[in-house]
């Protein structure tokens, strides 16, 4: 036997010895967006435009940009934070717009790309991209009601325990000045599998890497906490090594969400279902808040 059936052969023990009950956010709980090689699979996954699995296709987010400025209010010359910014395929666009721009995300190539989207649009003086966790970024700023907008797209308070969910908005909301607005699009609690379930395929190229492997997935959900826990086992057939993540993701009601929103700083809050309607394929899935910051 060779070092790598070695390898493999520990590997599939070690699915057989799995634990079978997993607690929420005991294993990290979040994707390795700052690992570089996944880092630039994520990006290739956010550029394809065959698909919308890692974000919206361009005529989707042309619908979504000019829905955004509606709501908001964002005029030339405003400043517009971007959490988890991404590529900054949305901030971009609205630093061409005439936005000043800060977009904030821990993923490397996403955020070189984001730079270099920014230069050669033309905008790289009024963008600034900050490679950190949000988490770390908000609570060291400083300066409060600084920005006229921000917004935190795709599900991505999600990924995070309840109560970082609490400062984050609660942060955000510090930054923003009086009458600013936060759109903040989550899943529809409604529409969450709530049923455990398994699966796997075999592949080449993709998220999770650029050689032969073969993914594992176990969806489970935690009725107690709301959470819905993901484990990916990914085994690559040519060096034997096996990758393990473990993705949690948060449900949260309308009402609570309110009331986190409110306890956070916001006076209105506004929800859209099914992003008000706007031609996205799954659009249904989706609620979207705008809350508007108190005095």
């Amino acid at each position: 036997m060779n070092e790598v059936q070695k390898q493999l052969t520990q590997a599939l023990w070690r699915i057989y010895h799995r634990p079978q009950k997993l607690i929420p956010w005991a294993y990290g709980g979040n994707l390795p967006w700052n690992d570089p090689e996944f880092s630039r699979r994520m990006l290739r996954e956010h550029l394809d435009e065959s698909h919308a699995a890692a974000t919206r296709t361009t005529p989707e987010r042309q619908h979504q940009l000019a829905w955004l400025k509606t709501k908001l209010g964002l005029q030339p010359g405003q400043r517009f934070l971007d959490l988890t910014c991404g590529p900054g395929l949305y901030a971009v666009p609205l630093a061409q717009f005439g936005c000043q721009i800060t977009g904030v995300d821990f993923g490397p190539a996403s955020l070189a790309y984001a730079r270099e989207l920014a230069e050669r649009e033309g905008v790289t003086t009024t963008c600034q991209f900050i490679e950190q966790d949000i988490r770390t970024w908000l609570v060291e700023q400083a300066t409060e009601r600084k920005y006229d907008a921000a917004a935190i797209l795709y599900g991505q308070l999600a990924v995070f325990p309840r109560h970082e969910a609490e400062m984050i908005l609660a942060q955000t909301a510090r930054l923003l000045k009086p009458g600013a607005r936060l759109c903040l699009e989550l899943l529809n609690p409604d529409r969450v599998d709530k049923k455990n379930n398994t699966w796997w395929f075999t592949d080449e190229t993709g998220l999770w890497g650029d050689g032969p492997f073969l993914h594992l997935g176990e969806r489970f959900w935690d009725a107690d906490n709301r959470t819905s826990i993901e484990r990916f086992q990914v085994l690559h057939l040519e060096t034997g090594q096996m990758d393990e993540v473990v993705l949690c993701d948060t449900t949260y009601t309308p009402s609570e969400m309110l009331a986190m929103l409110q306890n956070a700083g916001f006076a209105q809050v506004d929800v859209y279902p099914a992003w008000d309607h706007l031609p996205i394929y799954d659009s249904q899935e989706w609620l979207v808040y705008v809350a508007q910051r108190g005095e």
